[in-house]
C-alpha cells in the first residue's frame, strides 16, 4: 500500500470501529516513531453506536493506548454537515489538550471519488473537483489507498471491526454513489480521476493563495464588502467559497454561493443567510459574517 506516512511525533487518530480506521490504527499501532491517541466520537444519531464506542475502547487497551472519547445526542434526523462539524471540534480539543502535531483520519482513495461526484452534484466548483486533501492539523495517510486493498489487508491480518448498519441504505448519496456508480467505473478509470484531483489541489492551493489576500487574517469570521466588489461577480463568488472554506464549513452548494454573492454585492444589509444547519451568513454595511454558527 502507498501510505502517506507523516513525520514523527504524536498524533490523534479518529478511530470510529469501521474497517478503514481498523486499518490505520493497526498499520500505525507497530510503528515506534509514532505516539498514537485513539479518539473516538459518538454522534447519537443511530441504535447501537454505544457498543462502537466499547469496541473501540477495548481495541486501545489491546494496543496499550491512550483512548479519549465523547458522546451527543444529534439525533437521526442529524445532517452529515452537523456530525462532521461535532466530531472535527472534539478531534481539534483533543488534539490541542494532547499536544498532538496532529490528527489523523482513515479516509481513503475511494472516499474521494465518492467526495468529487457529491461536489459534482452540488456544484461546488473548483474545491469540489480536489474533494478530500490535508491540511496542517488533519493528515489522512490512506488517501492513495483503495477500499479493496484495505479489505485484503483486514483479512491478512484477522482484524475485526464494527459495520455501521446505515451503510446499507441507498437513502443516502453517499451510499447510493458507492454502491451503484463507482462500481460502474474501471480502475483505469478510477486512476485518471485521482491524477485530476491531485493536480485540481495544487492548482486550488496556488488560486486560494491570491484569494486570502483579500481576507483579513486577524478576523477570519467576517469578509469585506469592499474587497469583494473589486472583483467580477465570478472572481467574488470564488472568495465566498474560499472564505467560508477558510471557516471550516465545506457543506455549501452552488446556490448559496451565488444567494451570498448577489446580496454582497447589492448590499442588503440585515439579510440573513442559511449556509446549512445553524451556520448563517449575515449582511452587514461593511461585511459579510457568520452569524449563529456552532464550530
Amino acid at each position: 500500500m502507498k501510505l502517506i506516512l507523516p513525520k514523527p511525533g504524536r498524533y490523534v487518530v479518529a478511530v470510529s470501529g469501521g474497517l478503514d480506521s481498523i486499518c490505520l490504527l493497526d498499520l500505525l499501532a507497530s510503528r515506534p516513531e509514532y505516539e498514537l491517541i485513539v479518539a473516538h466520537f459518538d454522534h447519537g444519531m443511530r441504535r447501537g453506536s454505544k457498543d462502537d464506542l466499547k469496541f473501540v475502547a477495548s481495541l486501545a487497551a489491546q494496543y496499550g493506548l491512550p483512548f479519549v472519547s465523547s458522546r451527543v445526542e444529534l439525533g437521526a434526523s442529524a445532517s452529515e454537515a452537523d456530525a462532521r462539524t461535532k466530531r472535527y471540534r472534539f478531534l481539534r480539543q483533543t488534539r490541542k489538550q494532547a499536544a498532538a502535531v496532529a490528527i489523523l483520519t482513515a479516509h481513503h482513495q475511494d472516499d474521494r471519488l465518492e467526495t468529487l461526484v457529491i461536489n459534482l452534484i452540488r456544484g461546488t466548483g473548483r474545491h469540489g473537483v480536489s474533494s478530500i486533501g490535508i491540511s496542517k492539523d488533519i493528515k489522512r495517510p490512506l488517501l492513495n489507498v483503495s477500499r479493496k486493498e484495505l479489505e485484503a489487508y483486514a483479512s491478512a491480518h484477522t482484524l475485526v471491526w464494527r459495520e455501521d448498519p446505515t451503510n446499507d441504505s441507498d437513502q443516502y448519496l453517499r451510499n447510493y454513489i458507492r454502491h451503484h456508480i463507482l462500481p460502474k467505473i474501471s480502475d483505469s478509470d478510477k486512476a485518471d480521476l485521482v491524477q485530476l484531483m491531485n493536480r485540481q489541489v495544487e492548482l486550488n492551493a496556488q488560486i486560494d493563495s491570491l484569494a486570502m489576500r483579500f481576507i483579513d487574517q486577524k478576523d477570519l469570521s467576517k469578509l469585506s464588502l469592499k474587497a469583494l466588489n473589486q472583483l467580477s461577480y465570478k472572481e467574488s463568488r470564488d472568495l465566498v467559497s474560499v472564505w467560508l472554506r477558510r471557516n471550516e464549513l465545506f457543506s455549501f452548494n452552488r446556490t448559496t454561493i451565488e444567494r451570498l454573492t448577489v446580496a454582497a454585492k447589492t448590499k442588503r444589509a440585515g439579510t440573513l443567510i442559511n449556509v446549512y444547519g445553524k451556520t448563517n451568513v449575515k449582511v452587514g454595511k461593511d461585511f459579510l459574517a457568520l452569524y449563529n454558527t456552532e464550530r
